[in-house]
């Protein structure tokens, strides 16, 4: 449904986008991943036909972004960092406003609206005025007019920042339940917007995609390591240095964790090749201590994210 190839987007001298090329599924969601200042947004105004690429070619549903912008634009919808409202308009008035400039047909435009309210639940505001409303509500009504045409594809930029918990969660909601019928590339630094929402995630940094996978498999292919948490009663020190001499665990750290004055718990990271844990218990059952938690994390995304970002600091670009 997207497909990007080789773009490359310059301010001047400065490279603000460099070679990047991906490609997004029909009815999937996908996540654009970095850092503030990495690229995110220069790439999404690209697709969007908001500016052209320096180097590169996109298209969206076949149509090429620079050389058919106009037939991109009647199958993208866009929700920019900061919705394009006209506050002082009511919801229903400025929706279907917006499916007017926006080409909708006038025998269609009155369900074209009631739809796009419907399905971002702002049916109940539909007479109130843009500026008297919450912040989440705004997001809403800015979600929704990306809808109104009902376009193949949506490209949410930011969508969630500056909303409280509740509305994150009710977002994050409403664009999951958008997948299937509408392709979704949701550009964000936030990373439980990535792991809570997409299927798969492009990871950029410095205008360069550093990676690219489901979040499952990024998180599997950068584990070094499998870490456990273990509270055990008994000596701190004692348990500490028999823990550390057990084959394949390479370091063993202290923490203060939430258990009994008379207990320890250890962070201890070890080879994932290895299985430890039988052989922790084993140790804590011939020393006559009592083990309280037994358990084992795996690697973030969030844990992924920092590997990549700092692994690109430190080529010098």
């Amino acid at each position: 449904m997207i497909d990007v190839q080789h773009v490359s987007r310059y301010f001047g001298r400065v490279m603000a986008v460099d070679d990047v090329s991906f490609q997004v599924d029909k009815g999937e969601i996908l996540g654009f991943l970095g850092p503030n200042a990495a690229g995110k947004t220069t790439t999404m105004r690209v697709i969007t036909t908001f500016i052209p690429a320096t180097k590169g070619t996109a298209t969206v549903a076949g149509f090429d972004v620079h050389e058919q912008s106009m037939q991109v634009r009647k199958r993208i919808g866009y929700l920019p960092e900061n919705p394009p409202l006209y506050p002082e308009m009511r919801v229903k008035d400025y929706l279907d406003f917006v499916a007017k400039i926006k080409g909708v047909d006038p025998k269609n435009r009155t369900k074209a609206v009631s739809e796009a309210m419907g399905k971002t639940a702002i049916s109940n505001v539909k007479d109130r005025v843009i500026k008297t409303l919450s912040k989440g509500y705004k997001q809403r009504v800015g979600l929704a007019q990306a809808l109104v045409h009902n376009p193949e594809v949506l490209i949410l930029d930011e969508p969630t920042i500056g909303l409280d918990p509740k509305q994150i969660i009710e977002v994050r909601e409403l664009i999951r339940g958008l997948a299937g019928d509408h392709t979704i590339i949701l550009s964000t630094h936030i990373l439980p917007e990535v792991s809570m929402t997409c299927e798969r995630v492009v990871i950029i940094d410095r205008g360069k995609v550093v990676a690219e996978d489901t979040p499952e498999n990024l998180t599997r292919k950068l584990s070094g390591s499998q870490r456990l948490t273990v509270t055990v009663k008994g000596p701190a020190d004692n348990i500490s240095e028999k823990l550390a001499g057990v084959n394949g665990i390479l370091k063993v750290r202290e923490f203060r964790g939430e258990h009994p004055a008379d207990c320890t718990s250890l962070a201890i990271e070890c080879k994932p090749e290895v299985e430890v844990r039988p052989t922790i218990a084993q140790t804590v059952v011939e020393n006559g201590w009592e083990l309280y938690e037994l358990s084992s994390e795996g690697m973030t995304l969030e844990d992924v994210f920092l590997h990549l970002i700092t692994k690109e600091e430190g080529t010098g670009r």
